[in-house]
């Protein structure tokens, strides 16, 4: 028997099939799923499924800009094809020439009747959905423990949030076994009392995603009494699971980066509040310590001390204004008096006598009229400078002529 190697093996199974013309024109029933359209070749690329089975298809550019309508998951069609074998890869596949739509697929109207079921219990109800914790202290995590999604999510948690305690509880995720496992692993999340819990896994074909589409998981979300961020496939994939969690995330990096803040957000935000707080603080000392000295002053002006003191200041200005009061009456009597003297000094008898006249006097009397002295009687001369005594030997009334004695 001779040794082949997979290329030859390939080979000789894509001659087969070629050579079998019941292969190489067919027409087959099915439902697209997982249908790519990869817009830089043009190429359309889906699996075409039934109730139990599915085969790989490819439309290539040619056949696919002839079609009238876009191809989707879900869609019930009938493809023309040609049957055979993709050697590089060794895959089964159906190569597409034509394809008509067949009505709405059994698949997608078993998931739209699920969906009706699950809206009429409340399962999607926004009013029943739980806020997410600010700063969880325990973050579950329910996938697979083998895939890529949980390596992003630690990374994330690592640079976003490393105050945070991560609990993964490991899940099978795809297969018949995904949906009790993934209910068991969200109820564990649960009794360990997680704050928030990160439900998914990465993406996949729309078939891997089937378990997060069962009423099951649905319900496990629903039931949860822990606040639950599905994080199932990529941003365009959308589950049922996603419609029950309390926030949808379109990745499981985008899940971690939801349910957890970020710790240099945090610090700037503390940093800031501790400013606002501070300047806070020194208003408010600020204004008791005004508040305190204002009740210290009114306090001061109470103590005997300060009233001494006042009593003191108020009996030294009035001592002042007293002493002014006094010189100034002393100096307005001086002036009055000195004025008074300068008038006496007009008025003073002897004050003529510094200009060569003498005085009369008969004893004390000053004589005015020369006939109130007779002849014989003796006078006092008061001159500038000394007195003469004289006797009268004639008196003069008014120029009369002298009478001799």
């Amino acid at each position: 028997m001779a040794i082949l190697n997979v290329s030859q093996l390939n080979r000789y199974v894509c001659f087969l099939l070629q050579g079998d013309r019941a292969l190489q024109s067919v027409l087959v029933r099915g439902e697209i799923s997982n249908f790519t359209n990869h817009y830089r070749s043009g190429h359309y690329y889906f699996t075409l499924r039934d109730d139990t089975s599915g085969v790989k298809a490819v439309m290539f550019r040619s056949n696919a800009q002839r079609l009238k309508f876009m191809p989707k998951d879900g869609m019930q069609v009938i493809v023309a094809a040609t049957a055979s074998l993709y050697e590089k890869e060794g895959a089964f596949q159906l190569y597409v020439t034509d394809l008509q739509s067949d009505g709405t697929g059994l698949r997608t109207l078993a998931l739209e009747d699920l969906k009706k079921k699950l809206t009429t219990m409340g399962a999607f109800d926004v009013a029943n959905k739980q806020s997410l914790p600010p700063m969880p202290q325990k973050i579950g995590v329910v996938t697979s423990d083998t895939g890529a999604a949980l390596q992003d999510i630690r990374n994330i948690m690592e640079r976003r949030y490393p105050i945070g305690h991560l609990h993964v509880f490991p899940a099978q995720v795809q297969g018949e076994m995904a949906p009790d496992s993934i209910c068991d692993a969200i109820r564990a999340a649960e009794m360990k009392q997680c704050d928030v819990i990160l439900v998914g896994r990465g993406g996949g074909a729309s078939e891997d995603l089937a378990a997060f589409q069962t009423e099951k998981v649905v319900m496990a979300i629903y039931h949860c009494g822990v606040p639950i961020v599905s994080a199932v496939g990529h941003e365009t994939d959308w589950t049922l699971a996603d419609a029950a969690a309390d926030l949808r995330a379109p990745t499981p990096s985008a899940a971690a980066e939801l349910a957890v803040p970020n710790i240099k957000q945090l610090m700037h935000t503390v940093a800031h509040f501790s400013h606002q707080l501070q300047q806070q603080m020194e208003k408010i000392l600020q204004q008791k310590q005004q508040r305190l000295n204002r009740f210290l002053d009114r306090l001061r002006l109470q103590t005997p001390v300060y009233r001494q003191t006042l009593a003191q200041e108020q009996l030294d200005s009035i001592l002042i204004r007293l002493s002014h009061y006094q010189k100034n009456i002393i100096a307005q009597r001086q002036q009055q008096l000195t004025q008074i003297v300068q008038r006496l000094e007009l008025l003073n008898p002897y004050k003529i006598l510094e200009q060569g006249y003498a005085l009369v006097y008969h004893g004390e009397t000053l004589l005015h009229r020369a006939v109130d002295v007779a002849v014989g009687e003796q006078v006092e001369i008061r001159l500038e400078h000394g007195k003469i005594q004289a006797e009268v030997k004639m008196v003069f009334d008014d120029l009369e002529e002298e009478k001799e004695i």
